[in-house]
């Protein structure tokens, strides 16, 4: 079936997804029937306190952070620890920044007093998986605050895991079942996407999450059929270009109806 002669599949394709550039492709039937599916409650990526901090490092890297004077700051490594912390002492214990170390969870804990002199400390800390990260720190505000830290290195490696546990047809619909039920995958980048709406006929759709893994990418879109006509979605059996696999939340669309549609493609396909 030409990509243009059906209807959703060429809405799908104004977004942009037509562009996508792979190797090999692989058409799947992804006959799956998910019901009950809204665009709403996307639980994808909590919203963070305001005192906390998410901060992004790889190995070796310089991490500029905000650290509370005369009470303690948290710092936490996702999917890591820390072992090891050196920092060279002022000679002035007394009036020193301390460091504890959280052998549980691997957390440090620092605590600087309200007379330090600069306005700013730094030091080096080894995490349990090998990773050396230099902090260089300004000191804030003087209420206890939180520091997380995700290396994407380590990410990848969960996310290559888990795709080397079955085949690439059933990872795509894997993916595609976690994305339906706003599941979170091990290793996978799961991020709320709002593009702009776009409409192809009577069709509207619009992006509206993303999951990143090592060699997949899924993205959920809501489709909307705003035609006096139902959309008959289970006839549709071409996937837009370069899509692996592909399902529709619903066979069909009365017309006001809504639903969501899920595509995977080959990771860093988009050109």
């Amino acid at each position: 079936m030409n990509l243009l002669s059906n209807p959703a599949s060429a809405a799908l394709a104004a977004t942009g997804l037509a562009f996508f550039s792979v190797g090999a492709q692989q058409r799947r039937d992804v006959a799956l029937k998910l019901a009950g599916l809204t665009a709403l409650g996307l639980a994808l990526v909590p919203t963070p306190a305001f005192a906390d901090q998410f901060i992004e490092a790889s190995d070796g890297s310089t991490i500029d952070c905000e650290l509370a004077r005369g009470e303690l700051t948290r710092i936490a490594l996702i999917e890591d620890g820390f072992a090891n912390v050196s920092k060279i002492a002022s000679g002035f214990p007394y009036n020193d920044f301390q460091v504890t170390h959280e052998p549980v969870r691997g957390d440090i804990y620092i605590s600087v007093p309200p007379q330090y002199a600069s306005d700013r400390i730094s030091f080096f800390a080894t995490s349990q998986a090998g990773h050396v990260y230099k902090f260089a720190c300004r000191l804030g505000g003087n209420e206890a605050t939180q520091l997380f830290i995700t290396n994407p290195a380590l990410a990848r490696s969960e996310a290559e895991e888990w795709e080397a546990s079955a085949s690439p047809s059933d990872n795509a619909i894997r993916l595609i079942e976690a994305m339906a039920s706003d599941a979170v995958l091990p290793g996978f980048a799961a991020r709320a996407e709002l593009s702009r709406l776009r409409r192809t006929g009577s069709i509207e759709v619009q992006q509206v999450a993303q999951y990143d893994g090592a060699e997949l990418t899924g993205q959920r879109f809501v489709i909307r059929n705003l035609g006096n006509d139902a959309l008959d979605l289970a006839s549709e059996r071409e996937a837009p270009a370069g899509a692996l696999a592909f399902a529709y939340g619903r066979e069909s669309l009365a017309p006001g109806e809504a639903t969501s549609a899920f595509l995977v493609f080959a990771a860093g396909g988009l050109e």
